[in-house]
């Protein structure tokens, strides 16, 4: 007798949610998705969509009430929410896990304290906090909740920087400036019984903090591979994570390997595993939190990843592309500046 599929309810419904449901479909799962986005691209391939802020438990109530087990395209949705919903249906990853890396400083906290080294970083709550911490200059401010894609960061290269004024109405924490050699990623899906299935490292380039282009394999050393593999391993086993998740790293000019941050949830990095090997991330993550199995990874093709931002997707709308690349359209209703719209996989081999 076959295995009876879950429906699946997805809160977010933008372009890794749209990416969750392909996926999902591909292996006849169906999918809720919840989004308070009225336009939301995942709404043009999951099977029921409900446009709902989330902290309308009402309709969140309804939303769950319609699914077997919940997962997340971001980590940002209010913890009370996702606890709330546990209380009825699974939610996986454990929100409890998003509570540790909402955060920047329970985050790095939590790395350092299972022996894995970040950038080194103070927390910080006024100007008197930074003088204390000079030796973290230049560094990065940043708040200790929200912001990505470079927002909610001040770069400050010494205390005069630093304005009377200025006033520290949020934690943040401030990270010494790392001279930057490479930034890379590894994505890893964790199962329930403890088995990983690891990506090799992808290499990422950043501009104006967005991430620009990935690519496999990555220019880096043995030893980074090894190590990279192993800490994003250790870091899903001792947050017993189920599903997939991305560990980003800076690596310095020392060749030290230093995590960047946790992203609890499939990662923009990880496009390239669509078209590149034969189980995407998306999948992984959908086998994993629906407990079914765990296909071993084989890559197809060694690959290139463009996101494309803003305007750009106007003329990719009009290309004709070769057989070896692969356009993705997020379908988003309104272009804006910095926003992602798209993506395009290129096949190497």
């Amino acid at each position: 007798m076959s295995k009876q599929m879950p429906v699946l309810g997805i809160i977010g419904g933008g372009q890794l949610g749209l990416m969750l449901c392909e996926a999902a479909k591909k292996i006849k799962i169906k999918t809720v998705i919840l989004s308070d986005e009225k336009n939301a691209p995942a709404q043009n391939s999951c099977d029921k969509f409900i446009y709902s802020k989330y902290n309308d438990f009402d309709t969140v109530k309804k939303f769950s009430d319609l699914v077997d087990l919940v997962t997340f395209e971001f980590e940002n949705i209010p913890f009370k929410v996702l606890n709330k919903i546990a209380k009825s249906k699974k939610v996986l990853p454990n929100p409890k896990i998003n509570q540790i890396v909402q955060n920047r400083k329970t985050e790095k906290s939590f790395i350092n304290n299972i022996g894995i080294k970040t950038t080194p970083w103070a927390l910080v709550k006024s100007k008197e906090d930074i003088k204390k911490n000079k030796e973290l200059l230049p560094g990065i401010l940043k708040t200790c909740t929200l912001g990505y894609d470079g927002k909610g960061q001040h770069v400050i290269r010494d205390i005069k920087d630093v304005k009377d004024d200025w006033r520290f109405s949020d934690e943040y924490i401030l990270e010494k400036k790392v001279d930057l050699k490479k930034e890379i990623s590894v994505i890893v899906t964790r199962f329930s019984n403890g088995d990983c299935s690891i990506y090799e490292p992808i290499e990422n380039f950043h501009e104006e903090q967005i991430l620009r282009n990935s690519k496999i394999p990555a220019n880096i050393n043995k030893k980074i591979y090894i190590q990279s593999h192993n800490n994003a391993k250790i870091i899903a086993q001792e947050l017993n994570y189920i599903g997939t998740m991305c560990v980003e790293y800076f690596i310095n000019e020392k060749d030290e390997l230093l995590v960047n941050e946790i992203a609890p949830r499939v990662h923009n990095s990880g496009h390239l595993t669509i078209n590149a090997f034969n189980v995407s991330q998306f999948e992984n993550h959908i086998r994993a939190i629906c407990n079914l199995d765990k296909i071993d990874l084989n890559k197809n093709s060694n690959a290139e990843m463009k996101n494309i931002i803003g305007s750009d997707i106007k003329k990719y709308r009009l290309k004709s592309f070769k057989i070896n690349e692969f356009f993705f359209d997020y379908l988003k209703k309104q272009i804006k500046d910095k926003r992602k719209m798209g993506h395009l996989t290129i096949l190497q081999d």
